[in-house]
């Protein structure tokens, strides 16, 4: 049974992960990225007009305003590409 919920709740998460992978990739909606265990080469190689929001040995925050901002990541090295910066159903803060 706990085998079971494990896998369930594993798959889960690997399915949210590639849904906001896929958005990403198809939409320049988010305002920044959230690139998931960066390496030295990929931060090396990042395009010339992408900013460094914030970074820790996990992740970086990128903010770029060039279109296919994802796609450009992915051809930078990146393993994993989250969208970051959206509001998703929360309300606007006053």
């Amino acid at each position: 049974m706990i085998i079971k919920i494990l896998l369930t709740c594993t798959a889960i998460v690997t399915g949210w992960v590639a849904i906001l992978a896929g958005v990403m990739l198809a939409s320049d909606a988010a305002p920044a990225a959230l690139v998931m265990f960066p390496d030295a080469a990929f931060l090396r190689d990042l395009p010339f007009d992408v900013a460094i929001l914030s970074q820790n040995s996990f992740s970086v925050t990128l903010i770029s305003e060039m279109p296919d901002f994802g796609t450009a990541l992915y051809q930078a090295g990146a393993h994993i590409v989250l969208p970051a910066g959206l509001l998703g159903c929360a309300p606007p803060s006053l």
